[in-house]
């Protein structure tokens, strides 16, 4: 009997073991959050929606929740009842700890896994650079209330030094951390804002686990990687049609010269039209030497007259097109334009040879391929 009894307890053990590996566990502190406080659990589904899975209580300052483990990918988010503010959190098949500020919810974590101790390492070091750029930025203003010019010039430059050495740090965090599911949001981020080429975006992501890479966050990636490398110097310009201001289409190919410089404006746009002058006078000292233009104006649909009102105050003697849909637009999305202005200098062959040249700069360009 006493061995049968022992053999119960070891085959009671083992059965609990394999229950409890087929969950994990989130345990909390909830600093400052009064007893019976609501926290709600919520997953992004695949439309990119908020959809919640669980109501934690705080009791005794710390929560408790548990989970079936799963092998899908997914992001989490703790929110505290009658807060906007969210934790960010990654399931992952690990027994996790959570530490939620009531005063801070931004400086509010959650650790035990290799995303989510990652995601947390880079967390804090964000903050150390936003907290340095907010002090410069002040020293920056009160250097301009006491005009003093070299020091808001000195200021101003150590704050565009810290920007860089933020974006590095970006740079470097998804290509060392390779099984991340935050390193493909945040790369994608780097890729939107062209804060990273795509030759570097694609190196990186070419070094992502086979999970990772199976993602539909890193499928979107490489759809929008791709989209990039079209309007990227050494590729072809893609072709596109759009109304012009008479109302017939007109192509890009239809308007290819020796070279030819795609304008990405719109009449609202302050620094387009500062620029426009200097376009003009390149347009006039060598179009006729082989030099067309192109204008995209991303102006909004009702804004037609306006549009044409700028292109002949502006004096932009050149061929015109716009779809009047705003950052909707359809060409500006093929060239992955966020910002204007923005240029692409062609070839007569449609390949592009130069992007985002202003002043100075274009004429230069111009008369180094065309002759003074």
């Amino acid at each position: 009997m006493k061995y049968i009894f022992i053999l119960s307890i070891i085959v009671l053990t083992l059965i609990s073991c394999n229950l409890k590996s087929d969950y994990y566990n989130i345990e909390g502190n909830a600093i400052g959050f009064e007893d019976g406080t609501k926290i709600f659990v919520n997953t992004v589904t695949n439309n990119n929606q908020l959809k919640v899975i669980d109501t934690l209580i705080v009791n005794s300052g710390s929560f408790k929740g548990v989970y079936p483990k799963s092998e899908l990918l997914s992001i989490n988010l703790l929110q505290v009842e009658n807060t906007k503010a969210t934790v960010l959190y990654f399931p992952e098949n690990s027994n996790l700890k959570a530490t939620l500020y009531k005063d801070s919810i931004q400086s509010s974590f959650i650790i035990g896994s290799q995303q989510n101790d990652s995601y947390k390492e880079f967390m804090d070091q964000l903050r150390k650079f936003n907290k340095i750029k907010s002090e410069k930025s002040e020293l920056f203003k009160q250097a301009r209330r006491e005009q003093d010019g070299i020091a808001a010039k000195d200021l101003q430059s150590e704050i565009q030094d810290i920007s860089v050495a933020e974006n590095d740090y970006k740079i470097q965090f998804v290509s060392d951390n390779p099984n991340s599911l935050f390193s493909v949001l945040l790369l994608t981020e780097l890729v939107s804002k062209k804060e990273i080429s795509s030759a570097d975006a694609t190196t990186i992501i070419n070094k992502y686990s086979p999970k990772i890479a199976a993602s539909p966050s890193s499928k979107s990636l490489n759809i929008q990687i791709q989209s990039m490398k079209k309007a990227d110097i050494g590729g072809v310009a893609p072709n596109f049609s759009a109304p012009s201001p008479d109302g017939n289409q007109l192509a890009l190919n239809d308007v290819l010269g020796k070279y030819t410089i795609i304008d990405f404006w719109a009449s609202w746009c302050k620094p387009c039209r500062r620029e426009n002058p200097n376009v003009v006078k390149v347009y006039n000292d060598y179009h006729d030497k082989g030099l067309n233009i192109i204008s995209v104006s991303l102006d909004k649909a009702g804004q037609k007259e306006r549009w044409i009102k700028a292109i002949e105050s502006d004096k932009m003697n050149w061929e015109h097109v716009s779809n009047l849909k705003g950052w909707n637009d359809p060409i500006a999305k093929m060239y992955n334009v966020r910002s204007i202005p923005a240029t692409f200098l062609l070839d007569e062959n449609g390949t592009i040879i130069a992007k985002n040249l202003r002043g100075a700069a274009l004429g230069a360009k111009i008369a180094a391929l065309l002759g003074q």
